[in-house]
């Protein structure tokens, strides 16, 4: 057996998917499968269904994660995983998350084509409601899974219609019995789209993905004077729309002052009254600031809060600025990422290291696992659109860099050129 003879079937993983992609299908080529309604249900039975036929023995956790197991020499060995998501966005792609996921299965189909079984055990995962498209936290089955908010607040989470998780996951069948979390992890990788241009701007095929941005969020309320806007002098007018666009430019600002890993983005803007001949009294807008480094990221911090605090008193009105979600930046493992490193290098593909500035699963996974990331180019690096592509020579490279990290990670008895 060859190093080349060792590989994913590329045509395989693309075919998946394809198949997976047809449910839940817009008419924009994307995909609408929001977590728990019955199109997520009928995306689960569809790859639950591969898992088996790949030979993996599958349960469900009590938040709805999914985990396919294949049994190594060792079973006293933690199992090596690898996972993603497959629920999407209201206009989402066919590649976010789904990527992930059946880069994982064709691992899983590969070596037991092969009869090949590593020392530890593997193990794939599909974790419920990454995107939070429906349902409230974000990344809710990791993070439950990774403790960093308890079952009964991800069970209770209702969607805008009032349904509950625990409902839907009954009315889709996978309410699981097993308890979230304590699940013995000895390493986990995650393949994903970039989400981002720059390896496609540079030319890679391979990300090495070294960690996450640090991310915080805030709510910010400027509050002013309604007047009318003829009679109204600008010399005694209590603006709360222009304190706040001046505002919205210092997150700008503050994050093209930290490049290249400083980000910033104001995403939502509401006004009140809403009328074109009323100085707006109220405005409501949302700031994200993002980070590799903490402590520059604290200097982000505390430069916006400072912002915020001047600009009562310059602009006449009453700014209120509200902590919604911090996420210190994750560095992930090592070891991990250099594995991924030596196998790119060693199987010819471009790569660089990269940093990810969205959040995924493997950012919880992080803080009870060693962990690392996988990136390959998606077309100009649109992501969380109905647009989202990938070539499949680059997905069926990530999948092989996949492979042969988590082989060198679980151990398998191969002639050294193939476990190269």
């Amino acid at each position: 057996m060859s190093n080349t003879s060792l590989h994913i079937n590329g045509q395989r993983l693309w075919q998946s998917l394809m198949d997976l992609a047809r449910v839940g299908a817009t008419e924009q080529g994307g995909n609408c499968r929001l977590a728990l309604t019955a199109l997520d249900g009928q995306g689960r039975d569809l790859v639950v269904g591969w898992m088996k036929e790949a030979g993996l023995t599958v349960t469900v956790d009590q938040v709805g994660n999914i985990f396919g197991r294949r049994a190594g020499r060792n079973p006293t060995l933690a199992p090596v995983m690898t996972g993603s998501h497959i629920d999407t966005q209201p206009t989402g792609g066919k590649f976010d998350g789904c990527y992930g996921v059946m880069a994982g299965l064709e691992i899983m189909r590969t070596l037991q084509e092969r009869g090949l079984q590593t020392e530890a055990p593997l193990e794939l995962a599909i974790w419920t409601n990454e995107e939070g498209s429906r349902f409230v936290p974000v990344m809710m089955g990791s993070g439950v899974f990774a403790g960093k908010f308890p079952l009964a607040t991800a069970l209770d989470a209702t969607d805008m219609a009032g349904k509950r998780v625990q409902d839907e996951l009954q009315a889709i069948g996978y309410a699981g019995t097993l308890p979230v979390g304590g699940r013995p992890i000895g390493a986990y990788f995650e393949s994903h789209i970039e989400q981002g241009p720059i390896l496609e701007a540079e030319g890679k095929v391979i990300g090495v993905v070294t960690g996450s941005l640090g991310l915080r969020w805030y709510d910010v309320n400027v509050t002013g004077m309604e007047m009318h806007a003829g009679p109204t002098p600008m010399s005694v007018r209590q603006d709360a729309l222009f304190a706040a666009t001046h505002l919205m430019q210092e997150v700008i600002h503050i994050a093209r002052d930290h490049q290249p890993h400083g980000r910033g983005t104001v995403g939502v803007v509401q006004v009140h009254p809403g009328s074109r001949n009323v100085i707006p009294g109220r405005v409501h807008f949302t700031a994200d600031l993002r980070h590799e480094d903490a402590a520059t990221l604290a200097l982000m911090d505390r430069r916006w809060r400072q912002a915020c605090a001047e600009a009562g008193a310059r602009f006449g009105v009453k700014v209120e600025l509200i902590d919604v979600q911090h996420f210190p930046p994750t560095p992930f493992a090592a070891p991990l990422v250099q594995h991924i490193r030596e196998q790119a290098q060693r199987a010819g593909y471009s790569h660089m290291d990269i940093v990810t500035g969205a959040g995924h699963d493997a950012v919880y996974i992080a803080d009870v696992a060693p962990t690392a990331m996988i990136f390959v180019p998606c077309k100009d690096g649109i992501s969380h659109n109905e647009i989202e592509d990938a070539q499949p020579e680059h997905l069926e490279a990530g999948a092989n860099v996949l492979l042969k990290a988590m082989l060198q990670t679980a151990g398998v008895h191969l002639p050294q050129e193939v476990a190269a």
